[in-house]
């Protein structure tokens, strides 16, 4: 099958970027994480990489492979598949479809998302794989093509297999599988109800109703398992989606999740307000840089020779002064040759209610600033040149 690779998926597999949003105590019986759905960065996590028995949250990827097989025309939503007796004879939970008799490609979908019913779980495989052992094995290869090298199907529904395992870290990288790549089906998570053949059939996902933003995934409980669930929430541009695994009882799971959540979002949130601030006051700054920068030059050129190299790159802005320090040394050493003599400034700047650090290497002729950051600026790293004050110089030295 072939696998559309994005960053976000390059993002989790490689554990690049790692970002404690909120406090986790270790718990060797429970595992979680949380990460931003837009760029993959993991907020929280706690033994995220803990072999897990997924339980029903299996029908993720059942469901991931039938969306593909959706889009590429292999199937159709209208199309019927046959019931075998092995999907009628599955174990609850299950809507109860008899062998000899037909159901919908998209009644079939729809059971697994609201009802999480086995019967139509193996209806699906059967119908895309031509036996359920042979669909697990192509639901192993996918994992693996998205990055899930620690996951093992061998049912496509989740019921007790001692061989069937994933990690809280996979089931992530799945749910953020399925919200980029089918878009289009992702929506259908959101369904509360849905009926089939007269009767109404509920959800299983009660955080549908009670945590503001939630629009699907999927929940999952045996008694090996315990109760897990991969969930997303959307909240002003800003999503989550969160794993949490291996819970004894059912309102705890969901209380862990709602409050990962609510923590993401609105750290999210936060920092998307910190960012926009930043990005308006660089702009400005850079406006009056151009503005003033003739003067500034004037000025200094009437000074001793010592402030000749009185002119700076500021290359960004950090939530604190410890990110802000490390960026800057990291670009002093790595991309500018012969900065030894250069010196680092970290400047704090009031942003609101926010302090923010601004990153700056400082000692720089005029002319020498402006061909580095230049460089900085082919290499995708963003700058500008500032002129640095006698103010600037003091500042940086009281850190």
């Amino acid at each position: 099958m072939n696998c559309r690779m994005t960053n976000i998926f390059r993002t989790l597999i490689g554990a690049l970027i790692f970002t404690a949003f909120i406090s986790v105590k270790a718990n060797a019986s429970v595992s979680s994480i949380m990460i931003d759905a837009e760029s993959g960065k993991i907020l929280s996590e706690s033994n995220a990489d803990e072999l897990r028995y997924p339980a029903s949250l299996t029908k993720l990827m059942t469901l991931y492979i039938t969306f593909d097989a959706l889009e590429k025309g292999i199937i159709k939503w209208e199309d019927k598949l046959p019931v075998s007796r092995r999907a009628a004879n599955m174990s609850p939970s299950k809507i109860g479809v008899k062998r000899g008799e037909k159901i919908k490609v998209g009644d079939a979908v729809m059971a697994l998302i609201v009802k999480s019913a086995n019967d139509c779980a193996v209806v699906l495989a059967e119908g895309l794989g031509y036996s359920e052992e042979n669909f697990a094995k192509t639901m192993t290869k996918v994992a693996h093509e998205l990055g899930m090298n620690n996951t093992s199907f061998y049912n496509a529904s989740g019921l007790p297999n001692k061989k069937q395992k994933t990690t809280a870290r996979d089931m992530a990288l799945l749910g953020a599988a399925i919200y980029h790549h089918f878009p289009q089906y992702y929506k259908l998570f959101s369904t509360k109800k849905f009926t089939y053949k007269g009767r109404t059939i509920y959800t299983h996902n009660h955080l549908l109703k009670t945590f503001k933003g939630a629009d699907g995934m999927k929940t999952g409980f045996t008694n090996a398992a315990g109760y897990n669930i991969v969930t997303s929430a959307e909240r002003n541009g800003q999503r989550v989606i969160a794993v949490t695994m291996g819970h004894r009882i059912m309102k705890q799971r969901d209380k862990k999740v709602a409050s990962m959540m609510e923590h993401g979002l609105q750290k999210l949130a936060l920092n998307n307000h910190v960012e926009e601030e930043i990005k308006v006051a660089d702009a400005q700054e850079a406006m009056k840089q151009e503005v003033n920068e003739e003067l500034a030059s004037n000025s200094l050129s009437t000074s001793n020779s010592n402030e000749e190299n009185a002119w700076g790159i500021q290359i960004g802005a950090f939530s604190n002064y410890a990110k802000a320090r490390n960026y800057a040394l990291d670009i002093k050493n790595e991309l500018i040759k012969k900065a030894e003599d250069k010196s680092i400034d970290v400047e704090p700047y009031q942003t609101g209610s926010a302090v923010v650090y601004r990153s700056k290497i400082i000692g720089f002729e005029k002319k020498e600033a402006k061909n580095i950051c230049k460089r900085l600026q082919q290499s995708h790293k963003s700058c500008i040149v500032v002129a640095i004050s006698k103010s600037e110089l003091t500042l940086a030295n009281r850190f």
